[in-house]
């Protein structure tokens, strides 16, 4: 694969990414976009650096930017649904221990 199909590669993955991260049930399979647009913009970067060609650089550096940006993203979103979900877990124990008081 050329430099230039890497590059788009990655920055159409990114701004799937991106894009997906704030559809509801797509939020937890978009990081594998996110790191396919990472590992695309890296090795893109590679080669621009191995081969000089300096035309392509701006799409990969922005699928590697935009990967970064929807991986962090998504991570902190699933960080968040965990973190309401035990915290819902913790209101009905303490509820049920409430229950059985009464």
């Amino acid at each position: 694969m050329n430099t230039k199909n890497l590059a788009i590669a990655a920055l159409v993955c990114g701004i799937i990414g991106i894009g997906g991260s704030f559809i509801p049930y797509a939020k937890y399979i978009m990081p594998l976009c996110a790191i396919a647009s990472i590992v695309l913009g890296a090795i893109a970067l590679d080669q621009i650096k191995k081969t000089g060609e300096i035309e392509n650089k701006s799409l990969a550096l922005g699928g590697l930017i935009c990967g970064i940006v929807s991986l962090a993203w998504d991570v902190i979103a699933i960080a968040c649904a965990v973190c309401a979900i035990c915290a819902l877990a913790g209101v009905a124990s303490g509820l049920a221990a409430y229950a059985v008081i009464l």
